[in-house]
């Protein structure tokens, strides 16, 4: 078998390419920001939330930096992440976002049933004209690596884990799927990364009711104009300090909570209550609601909010060197079950945000709390809106409760249609 030597991409530093991210994120905000004709132009129809997210993902793709070997994501997923859903959230109105509804979860729900049936349904589909794909047998067998994704989109990389060791996949089959997960799921959140920009118009065409959407916008802005100041440097280290204080107590307690509940309680596994950063984008998302009950919550008049921001666009930069587009080639049938996939999820939301008149904003957030997790859910929700991104969260949190259980019943349902 001849072995496929991998190209060393052009930059290897992770200095050099947090750098470059950087850069991207400046050029993207100073042009999106201009006055010139053609940049209010060009902005108008490409959200400028996409161009941070693609143009790493085109830089990924042409093997300039790599998101394989960089530990960025890791780093802004982990520190970045959970200190901004603290900014984000000490600053929140939880009774002017109580009024959003119950729209956002059912949602939530229907986007997890459209991903329950998609799977299956892609893989009757996709049988029909090329049954090869779907091949293989034992640890092979191309059902039981599908069933990985199913965790990987409803809850995230915990239940992903969880039903690799339910079903069984071969290493060989769990990296060939794992390319179908990231690279379906990311283009998927360019779309709706897109469709931000273009949320009114979309509204209107479903006329769906937003006003409790922009009702709580008005509300957070509000509130943050009545309190805005020239932050001094005491107030910048303060914001600091609450952010990543909390954020290094988060992976402190779960570095105690996780281990004890795995060794002590290991059934509790099947609710994603063993994974450590479950527990730290738990205690972060507390820590930060709780504040918001404090004087601390006017930080947000020095620009607490700024700075998540700030590092939710440094989340985008790294979610988007995940992706390689021209691994799309490489295995195109197993492509087209997960696009077939993704569709009927898509379906799915779009028939009952039609039935409720849902606006597109829980559309994307129910979406991406499935299949993004509470890594992009954020990004998403603040894509609308910054005060927003709060939402995100929490139904991203739902996400890993109800992951295990939907996805099992999708590698059951997918085994069925298989035949084994």
């Amino acid at each position: 078998m001849e072995q496929v030597v991998e190209e060393t991409p052009f930059f290897t530093n992770d200095a050099v390419v947090l750098g470059i991210l950087f850069i991207i994120l400046a050029l993207v905000f100073r042009t999106s920001a201009s006055r010139n004709p053609f940049w209010q132009k060009f902005y108008t129809y490409v959200p400028s939330v996409l161009l941070c997210y693609f143009i790493p993902a085109i830089l990924n793709s042409l093997n300039i930096i790599s998101g394989e070997d960089s530990s960025l994501y890791f780093v802004s997923s982990r520190y970045l992440l959970p200190a901004s859903l603290i900014l984000f959230t000490l600053g929140i109105d939880l009774k002017a976002i109580s009024r959003l509804g119950f729209k956002a979860v059912i949602m939530f729900f229907a986007g997890t049933l459209g991903i329950i049936i998609g799977g299956p349904l892609a893989m009757i589909i996709v049988s029909t004209f090329s049954p090869e794909t779907l091949g293989g047998a034992g640890p092979d067998a191309v059902w039981r690596g599908l069933a990985t994704i199913a965790g990987s989109w409803i809850g995230g990389g915990a239940n992903q884990t969880a039903m690799l060791e339910v079903f069984g996949a071969s290493t060989d089959l769990f990296s060939a799927v794992l390319a179908v997960d990231i690279i379906v799921a990311n283009l998927w959140l360019a779309v709706l990364l897109y469709g931000s920009g273009r949320a009114d118009k979309i509204d209107n065409y479903f006329k769906a009711d937003a006003s409790a959407i922009h009702y709580v916008k008005k509300q957070i802005e509000e509130y943050a104009a009545s309190i805005a100041k020239i932050p001094t440097t005491a107030d910048t280290m303060t914001i600091l300090a609450i952010a990543f204080g909390i954020t290094g107590f988060s992976h402190f307690a779960s570095d105690l909570i996780a281990p004890f509940l795995e060794a002590n309680y290991p059934a509790l596994n099947k609710f994603s209550l063993t994974s450590g950063f479950f527990w730290i984008v738990v205690i972060a998302t507390t820590a930060g609601l709780i504040l918001s009950f404090t004087k601390a919550r006017k930080l947000e008049g020095a620009g607490s909010s700024r700075f998540a921001t700030i590092f939710l666009y440094v989340l985008i930069a790294s979610i988007g060197m995940q992706m390689d587009i021209t691994t799309v080639v490489s295995n195109p049938g197993l492509f087209m079950v997960g696009g077939i996939w993704i569709l009927v999820h898509i379906s799915f939301l779009l028939i009952v945000a039609k039935l409720i008149k849902a606006p597109f904003f829980f559309v994307a957030v129910g979406s991406q709390a499935n299949v993004g997790g509470a890594a992009s859910a954020p990004v998403v929700a603040s894509a609308f809106s910054p005060s927003l991104a709060p939402v995100g969260v929490l139904l991203a949190v739902l996400g890993y409760f109800v992951g295990t259980y939907g996805a099992w019943l999708c590698g059951i349902l997918m085994q069925l249609v298989a035949g084994s």
